[in-house]
C-alpha cells in the first residue's frame, strides 16, 4: 500500500474539514474519488485504492477522535506558538503525525516523523519542513510518556 499517497490524502481531508462545513466522509470521498480517477495513472489496482481509502478513513477519524488531545500534546511542543494560530496545512500535518507516533503502533516514529517533513516541504512554506522537524523532534524524546497505557 501506498502510505505516503494515504497521508496526502488524510493532510487533504484534514484541511478540507477545517476549511469547509463537511463531514469526514465527505472530505475522504471526495478525495478518493478523484484517486480513482487516477488508479491507471498511480499504477494501482481498485485492491489497492481500497486499502489506501481504509487507511485514509482511519487517519482522518483517528485525529478528529483524538483531536482535543493530540492539540494539547502539540501544545507542549511549539515553542512562543498557538496550535490555533499555526497555518491550517502544518497544523493539520502535525496533528497526523502526533496521531500516527502516539496512537498507532504499526508505523515507526522517525518514519513518521521524515514523512511529516516531506509532506510539510510539499503543501507547505519554505520554512515548514524545519518547524515540523523541530516540533516532532521535542515530541519524539517525549513520545513514552504520551502513548496510552495499556
Amino acid at each position: 500500500m501506498k502510505r505516503r499517497l494515504a497521508r496526502e490524502m488524510a493532510v487533504q481531508s484534514l484541511y478540507q474539514l477545517e476549511m469547509n462545513e463537511v463531514t469526514a466522509e465527505d472530505a475522504v470521498n471526495m478525495l478518493v474519488s478523484e484517486t480513482r480517477e487516477e488508479e491507471n495513472e498511480l499504477d494501482a489496482t481498485a485492491a489497492d485504492v481500497r486499502r489506501i481509502e481504509e487507511y485514509v478513513r482511519g487517519l482522518v477519524h483517528g485525529v478528529i477522535g483524538h483531536k482535543a488531545a493530540i492539540d494539547d500534546m502539540l501544545q507542549q511542543y511549539l515553542t512562543g506558538w498557538q496550535v490555533d494560530r499555526l497555518s491550517r496545512v502544518d497544523r493539520q500535518i502535525l496533528r497526523l503525525a502526533c496521531y500516527e507516533m502516539v496512537y498507532c503502533s504499526d508505523v515507526p516514529p522517525k518514519a513518521v516523523i521524515n514523512e511529516a517533513i516531506e509532506l510539510a516541504k510539499h503543501f507547505g512554506t519554505d520554512e515548514s519542513g524545519k518547524f515540523v522537524n523541530g516540533v516532532l523532534g521535542k515530541l519524539y524524546k517525549t513520545l513514552d510518556e504520551l502513548k496510552p497505557q495499556a
